[in-house]
């Protein structure tokens, strides 16, 4: 937690003529982004905010509220409001979502919907290079940081490389890594989509919110396709960065 004379720069200007809510909210969104937080830390009350800043109680909660639409706080019921825990991935560099929750000092976890083994669907055997009688080893699970929920994740594996995906644990990678199946190249597509009743209720958002779906299929090294991975993350915790040279 910041001290109170750091977060005095937080005060709001009264002889200015932007709405002092609207400052507050400029001032802690610009806060948050510059680190004043960590992810999952709690912020301040709002009474905690007016006793500080010499603010009402309308001014905080408002300008609270514009930071919970733009998704930069959580609100927890019972338990205050939180850092939202945002993701930058790199897009230039092949990884994993547990190892880059690792790297950022969060802890990755999946919630396991099903682990089956079914005949491979048409975009199955077209992206992976299958025989049209094959079968796959379908993964579908939650992806969660911290425990917040993150994206939900279906993967598609050929059955005669990964015949029994019961023994899959919260690393993919890792296992396919362990049996001398290792991802070394990949193609991904990303696509925005708003959340369909299904999806809103996997990752706690409202039906209609913004999405982003990755379409991967990663290869061995040499050259069979051995995933095709479908991610649906949640556009509040998740950023993909990509830096341009000339």
């Amino acid at each position: 937690m910041q001290s109170p004379q750091k977060l005095q720069v937080l005060r709001p200007d009264p002889d200015s003529a932007t709405p002092l809510y609207l400052q507050l909210s400029h001032k802690l969104a610009a806060a948050i982004q510059a680190g004043f937080w960590r992810p999952e830390e709690p912020l301040p009350s709002e009474r905690h905010f007016c006793d500080l800043l010499g603010v009402s109680r309308v001014t905080a909660r408002k300008a609270l509220d514009l930071l919970y639409e733009q998704g930069l706080i959580l609100r927890r019921q019972g338990a205050g409001t939180f850092i939202t825990p945002k993701l930058e991935q790199p897009l230039t560099r092949l990884t994993n979502l547990s190892e880059m929750l690792k790297q950022r000092g969060f802890t990755p976890g999946s919630k396991w919907l099903s682990r089956e083994v079914v005949p491979a669907g048409n975009e199955e055997v077209a992206r992976l290079n299958l025989a049209p009688t094959s079968h796959v080893s379908r993964l579908l699970r939650v992806r969660t940081a911290n425990d917040t929920v993150m994206a939900v994740e279906e993967t598609a594996l050929p059955h005669t490389l990964v015949p029994d995906p019961l023994l899959i644990g919260d690393s993919l990678y890792e296992f396919l890594s362990v049996h001398r199946l290792a991802v070394v190249r990949a193609l991904q597509h990303i696509a925005a989509i708003n959340a369909d009743e299904r999806l809103a209720g996997l990752v706690d958002v409202p039906v209609g919110a913004a999405m982003l779906h990755l379409t991967r299929v990663g290869y061995r090294d040499n050259g069979q396709a051995v995933e095709l991975t479908h991610s649906w993350f949640r556009s509040d915790f998740y950023d993909f960065v990509v830096e341009l040279h000339r």
